[in-house]
């Protein structure tokens, strides 16, 4: 039992369980189960997490072809590879050297720390794994909780713009709360359960692609008569 609610809840954006609750059984009817995240492995969910930051899907699964036509997409293979080499590879996923030099910090930290056996890093327990990626260089809290969620399964909501424009659109939340607060809210209302975490964030993207645009596409929405 929690034996206190975060500050935060207690005077503003407090949403129950419920209201969640209802949101997911929502989506879920429309789309169905989403399976997400693509990926073969585990690393690659990794991979995927750090070249998806700034650009469309879409990008990073030509980046991640590339990667697999050349045999690179291992740890062993990204530990050895140039980080000239690799970002020439990854060029389709943009910001091409950035995630480069991302890439080949993040490889550095699974050598650190589990010698790149994904099975060893899974031992630690949530809070200190996020702790220990958030201090990797280019890894903000989306990559982290994404990493967490998708490739490690732990239990950690991700926080993303769909979530945020979504729930702040139907007035569920005020959109300005910092990425901290998000989560705070979202995993202090919902059951602490991975498969939740991980298709509720899944049914989110999807609804924010298909329908909570920038400028929103409401007709057809799942949502678009729930509040």
């Amino acid at each position: 039992m929690r034996s206190s609610e975060p500050i935060l809840c207690q005077k503003k954006n407090r949403l129950k369980a419920s209201q969640l609750l209802r949101v997911y059984a929502a989506l879920r009817k429309a789309y169905g189960h989403q399976k997400w995240w693509p990926g073969d492995t585990p690393f690659e969910v990794m991979v995927g997490a750090i070249l998806t930051q700034n650009t469309a899907w879409t990008n990073v699964e030509k980046a991640i072809l590339n990667l697999k036509k050349a045999k690179k997409l291992s740890f062993a293979a990204l530990r050895r590879i140039s980080k000239e080499k690799l970002a020439q590879l990854i060029r389709p996923a943009g910001y091409f050297n950035i995630k480069a030099d991302r890439l080949k910090c993040f490889m550095a930290f699974l050598d650190r720390e589990c010698g790149g056996d994904l099975s060893e890093l899974k031992r630690s327990t949530m809070p200190v794994l996020r702790d220990k990626l958030l201090a990797v260089k280019g890894v903000g809290p989306e990559t982290a909780d994404s990493i967490l969620v998708y490739a490690l399964g732990k239990t950690s909501f991700v926080i993303d713009a769909y979530t945020q424009r979504i729930f702040s659109r139907h007035g569920l939340v005020k959109g300005h709360e910092t990425y901290h607060r998000w989560r705070e809210i979202f995993t202090w209302a919902l059951p602490k359960s991975l498969d939740l975490y991980n298709d509720f964030h899944a049914q989110i993207v999807r609804t924010g692609k298909e329908h909570c645009r920038k400028v929103p596409r409401c007709e057809g929405c799942p949502l678009q008569r729930f509040f």
